[in-house]
Parts: structure tokens; C-alpha cells; sequence
């Protein structure tokens, strides 16, 4: 049996590794030059690290990583809530969530691929897809043809797999313009917190640590950095920018041979941090089910994984970055009750580390 993946971010890549480490020939291709240099995504969940033991990557990502303790909600410099990540009883063996540069978690697992003896192959662009009985054959942009038993599209929210296969990108984009800093700071008080900032009309900041002294820095207004309340010391800016998001699924993850995963199928606000980790988490229950001859229940029980973080990241940004002056004031006056009801605490702080 061979799979092809479309795409080598870290859904494509966990998907490869998982799948090679079944047995199964695997080959990934992806049209950027090569590997990403952003850092993108940055919360890696206790799950994804619990799906990652067992290929060795969840070791070297420990290795690097922050360990995030709590987080940490202020109405502007003011702090309401400190949430320690504790829970009455643990889901998985790491109560915490990893905080690592998404360029980092993708050289981990490409590196863990290679050492497995696959090689990415970039610079090799999708073009177009056909069955052909019992399989199907990928056609390169160069004229190429490759012919597999199974592909899984993993090549982003702009995916050409999506698009050859006919499926629509069902969903909304959201008014605002979001913004974020990639920068370096010393001296920052809370270096191992989700720091969350409200400020007025709806205005929220997050700070979330990457590295020692490196952070990311996002808000739902223009130029993040501007409108954090609490003093950082930058001392560098590695990349600032501006993005819009889109609330969007695929109605269905499958179309005979070809199966989509992670941005490909479906895309949310970065509020909860769990874009990257549902790649994850489809990109392993893929390779699982394909061992296992079960790719038959794929699709429903991946949509229904992804619908249920849309809803979930959607109530949550709704409350955050609500304008209405009496929903931030119960949102102040809810926290204020969570500060003083450890059980309430702990309930909470499960929702963030499991969903």
C-alpha cells in the first residue's frame, strides 16, 4: 500500500509519521521551496502530545518547548483571574500545554520522518487528481503522474486538493482585522502564562510565550504590540502582520480515494489554540484508521470533531471580544466568582487543556 500527502506542515507531517510508523509506504510532497521559517502555530495540546509519544517525536518537543502553567485574564493591566492548569483528575500524562514555534514542531517531525527514511519532496506542486480503479493518480504541475492507493490533502485553507476534488469551502470571514507580533522581550513578568488582555470596545490582546525571551503577541485590533496594556521590553521584532479569519468546514472529509485533514477541511479563529492540534488529531486518526481498514468512518467522526471546536472556539471568541458593555461586565463579574471557586477552576482549566 503507498499514501501520498499533499502538504508537510504539521498535520501532513504527523500524518506521514504516523503512517510510515504502521508500515506503510508513505510520500510527501509540498510546492514551497522549503520548510516553513514562521512560527505560526503555538499551543501544543496534552493530546497531541499524547498522540506523538509513541513515534518519539513528543520527547524531542519536550525537550524545547515552555511548559504553559496557567493563564493569566486582565482587564487591561488590571489581572481578574489567574487559571493554574490543574485538574481533579488528569486526561493524559502532561497537564500542561507546550508552547513551541509551529517551524520548530514541523523540523521535529520532518526530522523524525527522515530518520524513517522519507524525504519530503518540495518544489513538487499538485495540479490534479483522477481515480483510476482501485487507486488514484496524482498529476504533478510538471506533468508527472503518480499513481497511489490513497491521498490525503493536507495542503492548507487555500487547498488544491479540496478544490480538484469539487468540495465546497462552506463557512464566513469575520469583519475585523486581526493582528500579530513575532518579537523578543526581556524581562517579561509571566513567562510561562497565557497572558489574555481585554481593553475597551471588544479589544483583546494575547501574549504567549515561544521560546525563552520570544514571544507571540495577538490581538483582534490592528498592530498588536500598540495596544498591549502591559509594558513589554522588545528588543527585537522578528514579524509583524495583519490577518482576517474565516469560520469554515467541508461538508464532508472524503471523496473515494482522497481524504482531507487540518486547514484543508477546516479553519477557525486562533482563539482556545486548537487549529494546529485538530490537524493533529485528524492527521493520527487517519493513519490509525488506514491500519486498521477502517477509513470507512473517517469522515463523519472528523467533521463532527471539527464542528465541535468551531462551536466551541466561536462561543468563546463571541464572549471575549464582545462590544457589549453588560456582557464584559458579567464576563468581569464571572471571573470574579472563577477566582474564588477552585473547583470552577479546575473545570476550566480542563476545557483549555482538552477541549
Amino acid at each position: 500500500m503507498r499514501v501520498l500527502i499533499v502538504g508537510a506542515g504539521p498535520t501532513g507531517l504527523t500524518a506521514a509519521v504516523e503512517v510510515k510508523r504502521r508500515g506503510i509506504e508513505v510520500e510527501v510532497i509540498d510546492k514551497r521551496e522549503e520548510g516553513s521559517g514562521l512560527s505560526r502555530a503555538v499551543g501544543i495540546t496534552p493530546e497531541s502530545l499524547s498522540r506523538l509519544t509513541a513515534s518519539g517525536v513528543t520527547e524531542k518537543l519536550l525537550a524545547e518547548g515552555i511548559h504553559f502553567q496557567e493563564a493569566r485574564i486582565h482587564r487591561r493591566a488590571t489581572l481578574l483571574l489567574k487559571l493554574p492548569f490543574k485538574v481533579s483528575k488528569a486526561k493524559y500524562s502532561h497537564e500542561f500545554i507546550l508552547g513551541l514555534p509551529q517551524d520548530r514542531t514541523e523540523t521535529i517531525l520532518r526530522e523524525t520522518l527522515e530518520s524513517d527514511g522519507v524525504k519530503v519532496r518540495y518544489a513538487t506542486e499538485l495540479k490534479d487528481l483522477r481515480e483510476d480503479g482501485d487507486g488514484v493518480i496524482a498529476v504533478m504541475a510538471d506533468g508527472a503522474e503518480e499513481r497511489v492507493d490513497y491521498i490525503l490533502g493536507a495542503d492548507g485553507i487555500h487547498s488544491r486538493c479540496r478544490e480538484v476534488m469539487g468540495l465546497e469551502y462552506l463557512g464566513y470571514d469575520l469583519p475585523e482585522t486581526w493582528s500579530i507580533a513575532d518579537v523578543n522581550a526581556q524581562n517579561w513578568p509571566t513567562p510561562r502564562s497565557f497572558t489574555i488582555c481585554q481593553f475597551a470596545r471588544g479589544g483583546v490582546v494575547v501574549v504567549a510565550p515561544l521560546a525563552t525571551d520570544r514571544y507571540r503577541v495577538i490581538s483582534n485590533r490592528r498592530d498588536a504590540l500598540h495596544n498591549l496594556p502591559i509594558e513589554m521590553e522588545v528588543t527585537k521584532i522578528n514579524r509583524e502582520g495583519t490577518f482576517t479569519i474565516s469560520i469554515r468546514q467541508v461538508p464532508e472529509y472524503r471523496k473515494g480515494r482522497v481524504f482531507l485533514a487540518g486547514d484543508a477541511a477546516h479553519c477557525h479563529s486562533p482563539v482556545g489554540g486548537r487549529g494546529m492540534n485538530l490537524g493533529i488529531a485528524d492527521a493520527a486518526e487517519f493513519a490509525r484508521r488506514l491500519a486498521e481498514d477502517d477509513l470507512a468512518g473517517y469522515s463523519a467522526a472528523r467533521h463532527a470533531e471539527g464542528a465541535k471546536v468551531i462551536r466551541g472556539s466561536e462561543r468563546v471568541r463571541k464572549i471575549v471580544t464582545s462590544r457589549s458593555p453588560v456582557m464584559r461586565r458579567l464576563f468581569r463579574w464571572a471571573l470574579g466568582i472563577v477566582s474564588i471557586a477552585p473547583p470552577l477552576q479546575r473545570r476550566i482549566a480542563a476545557i483549555m487543556l482538552y477541549g
